[in-house]
């Protein structure tokens, strides 16, 4: 479980910063869209990008990966929630509920919860 574990974390860091650094310009549209202020999208990414950073982190330092997948998960919820508040088409709602799913499994890896 432990290989998955830090397969997904893979993911989710990779998946953030293509994200928030490569496609920057859709995260401004989109956020425009949802009504949030620039202030709350800049202090979002840099906590995603913060938490990528530690989810890796975490592939050498176990201990640091729990608090940041559910950190991570968070966000994510609260990104689907953006998408109902706007009423999205339901492939919008699709990357982010992936990283949920990948965020929540990393964390019942590291809190004991799903078995090694």
């Amino acid at each position: 479980m432990n290989t998955l574990s830090s397969c997904a974390q893979i993911v989710i860091a990779l998946s953030i910063c293509f994200v928030w650094i490569v496609r920057y310009d859709n995260i401004v549209r989109e956020f425009k869209q949802y009504g949030i202020p620039d202030l709350l999208r800049n202090l979002v990414g840099a906590s995603k990008i913060a938490l990528s950073t530690l989810l890796i982190a975490g592939i050498w330092y176990p201990k640091l990966v729990l608090i940041p997948a559910l950190l991570m998960a968070f966000l994510m919820l609260c990104a689907q929630a953006a998408h109902v508040k706007v009423k999205n088409p339901l492939l919008k709602f699709v990357p982010s509920a992936l990283l949920l799913i990948l965020s929540l499994f990393v964390a019942g890896v590291h809190s004991g919860l799903i078995g090694s």
